[in-house]
């Protein structure tokens, strides 16, 4: 039996044959296997192999193979693409299922959303509410819209002597266009108030002749346009101008410019927002404070300032660090001033939303006019000085958040510091009367340095979607530099408010107030100059106001509106009661075109 061995093509393999000892050992070991299967009884004998040749292999050089081979085999075949089908065959069964049916559900009806509205309502003091809005859509992007407002009343406030009606009437209109890019918008409206110095003092008494010779009546007139810009892309992130114009029936003038244009831009996490403002501001009077001077009083000023602030957010901490810097110019009296404030806020959550830190430091000058005096007190002389109010920094520091997905809360404590801030004061009576406000019945103001400490809280209770009630209150502690007190600031503010949607149809209302004692100067009483002024002391009250009403359906409602409901006349300023319990009835009807 023969044997060989094939050179292999592989990286290691023998070079020659084996030798004949190899051979012959082999040879005998196979004999001897064959042998013993046939007599496999017998014993097996030894026999003594002698090795001719040593064995010596020798490995051939390796080489790398520098392809992959390709694959020809003949065992190897394509896979066939496999094409089955399943046959139903039906099974007997006597099992029938009933029939499902499908549960009806109540679908809500959707609510309508109406355009445009109108109240009318009329209620004892022969009193007039008005209102008219409308909405016109005019294509996906652009609208225009409309608000016309009126609320008077012919007066009848006990022991009064002099007229004591009032109009307020004023109608705005904008249009809105967005596009992809951008969205802009502009303006304007009109305004007329009227109103009564009615508030004569006692002292000095006055004839029936002297006070039917008063004419007590003031009416004021406005008008402004604005137009605003805003861009979703851009650097330039909006700007807005606005003009107004403010003037009354005895020749006051005042025309008030502000435009702030905006710039934002992102660096990694952080926003930095750069506010520009320019604040023009000119009027004048016909008479100044020296009611016996026909002297011209004007004012002009012009406000210049530059806001930039970097929003800081890191995890539950929001950081704003920002500044305020202003340079203000008197035209009329040629006199300029520099200004710089701090502008820093920050808030932290402390758990989630039931408990925000928050506080700040920030200052601001704010622009004082005499539409804003009127605003606030309509029985203003028009003899006022006009300045911007220098407020240095508001500090302060608070908590907030959600008790639970019932009550949230709010409490701040902050420290003010004001210069040349504007005080309501009762004009004295002057030895000449020349207008209908010169008989110690009408306000102007006067400026002094304050820093007030402010206590504020509040709660908000949301029952549910058909029951909210909110609380809050205020205390204020002033601190004047040369007036004897804050003129006409009160120590205590306190609201109450609440609205209950009874049912579908009913629904109720309530705002009740409260405000603490106030102090005036009494020009009753004749002054010296070695001797400080006399102080009046208003006293506090108490303002209760509901609502009712009834939807008679989705378009047609109906309301009654109580004021003042605990009767009292009490005086928001010296020598003005306002009117006792007032009842007011109406209806609002939605439509659309």
């Amino acid at each position: 039996m023969l044997t060989y061995f094939k050179k292999m093509n592989s990286p290691c393999s023998f070079s020659k044959p084996i030798g004949s000892g190899v051979l012959l050992l082999i040879s005998t070991f196979i004999s001897t296997v064959t042998f013993s299967q046939e007599k496999e009884k017998e014993t097996l004998e030894t026999e003594r192999v002698v090795i001719v040749k040593a064995y010596t292999p020798t490995i051939s050089d390796a080489f790398k193979i520098k392809s992959t081979p390709i694959l020809n085999d003949s065992v190897t075949q394509q896979k066939k693409e496999i094409r089955y089908s399943i046959f139903s065959v039906p099974v007997a069964s006597t099992y029938t299922p009933a029939k499902g049916r499908a549960a009806n559900i109540d679908r809500p009806k959707p609510i309508e959303i109406y355009d445009n509205y109108a109240t009318l309502g009329f209620g004892n003091f022969t009193s007039v509410l008005a209102e008219f809005y409308s909405n016109f859509q005019i294509n996906r992007s652009d609208n225009i819209g409309l608000y016309l407002h009126h609320n008077s009343s012919q007066g009848g406030i006990e022991d009064v002597q002099l007229d004591d009606k009032f109009y307020n009437t004023f109608l705005d209109l904008n249009y809105t266009s967005r596009t992809r890019d951008y969205t802009y918008g502009i303006e304007v409206g009109v305004e007329h108030q009227l109103y009564n110095w009615y508030g004569l003092p006692e002292i000095p008494e006055l004839t029936q002749v002297q006070i039917d010779a008063i004419d007590p009546q003031q009416s004021y007139f406005g008008a402004k346009i604005g137009g605003k810009l805003q861009f979703d892309d851009l650097y330039f992130k909006k700007a807005s101008l606005n003009y107004r114009f403010f003037g009354d029936a005895i020749s006051s003038v005042e025309h008030h410019v502000v435009a702030k244009p905006t710039f934002e831009f992102e660096i990694g996490d952080n926003l930095i927002t750069t506010n520009f403002i320019v604040d023009y501001l000119s009027g004048n009077f016909e008479r100044d404070l020296d009611f016996a001077s026909q002297t011209p009083n004007k004012y002009g000023i012009l406000n210049l300032g530059v806001n930039p602030s970097l929003v800081i957010l890191r995890d539950n901490l929001t950081v704003n660090l920002g500044a305020a810097v202003y340079y203000s110019i008197d035209t009329e009296n040629s006199d300029n001033d520099f200004f710089i404030y701090p502008k820093v806020t920050a808030s932290y959550r402390l758990l989630e939303e039931a408990v925000i830190a928050y506080g700040g430091l920030e200052g601001e000058l704010e622009q004082n006019s005499y539409r804003d005096a009127v605003q606030q007190n309509p029985f203003v002389s028009p003899t006022l000085i006009i300045e911007p109010t220098n407020t240095l920094y508001d500090a302060y520091i608070g908590l907030k958040g959600k008790i639970s997905d019932v009550v949230s809360y709010n409490f701040r404590g902050s420290y003010v510091s004001e210069d040349e801030k504007p005080l309501f004061v009762n004009n004295a009576r002057p030895t000449l009367q020349l207008e209908g406000f010169d008989y110690g019945n009408s306000f102007s103001y006067r400026y002094d340095d304050i820093n007030t400490l402010v206590g504020y809280g509040e709660l908000n209770f949301e029952i549910n979607k058909k029951f909210k009630l909110g609380a809050s209150a205020e205390y204020f502690n002033y601190s004047t530099e040369d007036e004897q007190e804050a003129w006409n600031l009160p120590e205590i503010k306190a609201s109450v408010l609440m609205d209950y949607q009874i049912n579908k149809q009913w629904y109720f209302g309530a705002q009740l107030f409260y405000v603490g004692e106030r102090k005036d100067i009494n020009n009753q009483v004749i002054a010296l100059p070695s001797l400080p002024e006399s102080i009046v002391t208003l006293d506090s009250y108490f303002d209760a106001n509901v609502n009712l009403g009834y939807r008679l359906s989705d378009q047609l409602s109906f309301f009654v509106k109580g004021n003042n409901l605990a009767g009292e006349n009490y005086e928001r300023w010296v020598n003005f009661p306002v009117q006792g319990i007032q009842v007011l009835g109406g209806v609002t009807y939605k439509f659309n075109y």
